[in-house]
């Protein structure tokens, strides 16, 4: 399972040279080409919710040059540079600093009620893994932060430090599908009693020890456990369980999402919603379907679509991406 990190790759032409960490998105011409069909119209409108760099909203922008754009991110350094990226579309983007199940509500700020596209490219971001002071990344040495918005919530640090060794164990296994987290549990709970952990040096090293030699030789260590405490710090799950739901009903008819998705847990939310919608509620049985228990969406993927291997080689973050997308064909009952 992935790590969950987006967006990597050569810097887009336009973008300052300044500001050293922008990437190209992901999957971004096979995005654009699901989207296409949704955003033909001058006065579309589609929802960027997870904006980060902008690096999506750049390409919807200049691809659609009558559409506007809605961007939400609860990351304010993110939006910093999206602000300074986007310049160019002027009042054609509404940026919202919000979590992405706030839909709704940034809709409302920008004055619309319907979406015609959403996007999400979900996980940590590169501008958040690359810069060592948020504490994202276990390869190198910071605080233990982990936070996304940074204005708000418990840090890692406070997780590690407050947790009980049960719900320790717990977040392990359900965020990071860790098979050694009783041992890591108990571990942090002990070495917690002696000193702090403040730091991602110190919570790899305690990881680290705690690890038999057999199990070391499978990847990093500390790999999972970085993941299940930032899906605990911002809250990624519980959000997307949300935010799928509110990004669907925002959807006009015709309306189109897509969603990227880097780690099983995430994708598995988005399956099951989207399956869910483009099946027939009818009972067995009944003679006729009626409209009410028709589909809501139709799928447009086979499955996960997954980056090819050009994409693969150039920008090795983009293995474990999978990328779901549907239309919605009719209103909810």
């Amino acid at each position: 399972m992935g790590i969950g990190i987006r967006g990597a790759g050569r810097r887009p032409a336009r973008f300052p040279m300044d500001d050293a960490a922008i990437h190209t998105p992901v999957m971004l011409e096979r995005t654009l080409e699901l989207l296409a069909p949704a955003l033909g119209r001058d006065g579309a409108i589609a929802v960027d919710a997870t904006l980060g760099m902008g690096g999506h909203a750049e390409a919807l922008l200049t691809a659609f040059p009558g559409l506007r754009l809605i961007g939400i991110d609860r990351d304010a350094d993110a939006i910093a540079i999206a602000t300074r990226r986007l310049a160019f579309a002027g009042d054609r983007l509404t940026i919202v600093h919000a979590v992405y199940d706030e839909i709704a509500r940034a809709l409302e700020a920008a004055g619309v009620r319907r979406a015609d596209a959403v996007l999400f490219d979900l996980g940590v971001s590169s501008l958040q893994l690359d810069r060592v002071e948020r504490g994202f990344a276990y390869a190198q040495d910071a605080p233990l932060d982990m936070r996304m918005d940074r204005s708000a919530g418990p840090t890692a640090a406070a997780i590690v430090a407050e947790y009980s060794e049960a719900e320790l164990r717990r977040i392990l296994q359900e965020h990071g599908e860790e098979r050694l987290a009783q041992r890591y549990a108990r571990r942090i709970v002990r070495e917690r009693a002696v000193a702090p952990i403040a730091t991602s040096a110190q919570l790899v090293r305690i990881i680290t020890e705690a690890t038999p030699a057999a199990a070391r030789r499978s990847g990093h260590p500390a790999k999972r456990v970085f993941q299940a405490l930032r899906i605990e710090v911002n809250r990624e799950l519980e959000v997307l369980e949300r935010a799928i739901p509110a990004a669907l009903d925002a959807l006009a008819v015709g309306g189109r999402i897509v969603v990227l998705a880097y780690q099983s847990l995430e994708d598995r939310i988005v399956k099951r919603e989207l399956a869910a919608r483009s099946r027939s509620t009818a009972p067995a049985g009944l003679p006729v379907e009626l409209p009410e228990h028709r589909p809501e969406l139709r799928l447009l993927t086979r499955g996960a679509e997954l980056a090819d291997d050009a994409q693969r080689a150039e920008n090795p973050r983009s293995a474990p991406v999978r990328l779901r997308a549907a239309e919605r064909i009719r209103e909810a009952a």
